[in-house]
């Protein structure tokens, strides 16, 4: 169990203000700053300091921060898996919306195999999920987005390919270059989104932008636009495994850019220092093989 004042630490990071951190703990002020003074006098270093009016961690604080937000992380999973002896087993993590679809087949295998297994599985972009990891909500994620390889552990989960996808009757030839590609409409997701992340870096690359291409129809979520494009509403760049049941069944054709190709790795990753690495690297391989 961590010390209540660990805990009155980590709000502090949170918000990086004491004000709320009190009001968030039920606390006063003048007790989140008596708190914050014990650990600094307890581990003999400044935790906090102010640039201007901004509250800010020192590289101490950094240091503490990571370690104690691993331990608080461990001390949720123990309590979780103290539970599951009275009652079932439980696995909690999270994955981006491809990962999510790209693993389920795997994942079922893995539930019909403990069929005593609870199940939470949040679906988010990468960086709501280093949240939930920092936060303690989920015990590791697969994500397809780069991250803080000093703060979490990683395993590569796999290498996946976006291709070029649209309906069957949008008027674009089936193979093209890239120069020949921005004649026509693009389907992306919104901005913070994995895959348009990556394929923006691949096209600058290449010298374009978004904005070369001559319109952009830009949308919420993974079915959303795998939709507008099998209703030959542009052309889609996505992960191969997200749209293999569309290209199988007809709804959804691959264009062939010549000279363009896009790859990129799938991590598990969970919290750096967790006494649990040997747990989640079973896992890990059940969900890969």
């Amino acid at each position: 169990m961590l010390d209540f004042r660990i805990h009155t630490f980590l709000c502090v990071c949170r918000h990086m203000n004491y004000t709320r951190a009190a009001a968030e703990l039920h606390i006063t002020q003048p007790a989140v700053s008596q708190h914050i003074r014990y650990l600094e006098r307890e581990y003999g270093t400044k935790l906090f300091s102010y640039k201007g009016k901004h509250l800010q961690l020192t590289q101490a604080g950094h240091i503490l921060w990571n370690a104690v937000t691993a331990i608080s992380h461990d001390d949720a999973i123990l309590k979780e898996h103290l539970r599951d002896l009275q009652h079932n087993r439980s696995l909690t993590f999270g994955a981006t919306p491809t990962a999510g679809v790209g693993i389920l087949d795997k994942l079922a295998d893995l539930l019909k195999h403990n069929d005593d297994m609870n199940l939470r599985m949040e679906i988010a972009d990468a960086e709501k999920l280093l949240q939930s990891l920092d936060d303690g909500a989920i015990d590791f994620a697969i994500v397809e987005s780069s991250f803080d390889q000093g703060r979490y552990e990683s395993l590569l989960f796999s290498n996946e390919p976006i291709v070029a996808v649209c309906g069957t009757g949008y008027e674009a030839p089936e193979e093209m270059t890239l120069s020949e590609l921005m004649r026509y409409r693009i389907i992306v997701r919104e901005r913070h989104a994995g895959a348009r992340r990556i394929l923006e870096h691949k096209l600058a690359e290449q010298g374009y932008t978004l904005d070369h291409f001559p319109a952009r129809y830009e949308v919420g979520s993974l079915s959303a636009v795998k939709g507008l494009a099998c209703r030959d509403c542009g052309i889609a760049f996505l992960y191969e495994t997200s749209v293999q049941k569309e290209l199988a069944d007809g709804t959804l054709r691959r264009i062939v850019v010549k000279d363009f190709s896009v790859m990129h790795a799938f991590s598990f990753l969970w919290r750096k220092g967790s006494m649990y690495r040997a747990l989640f690297t079973q896992i890990y391989d059940q969900l890969k093989d």
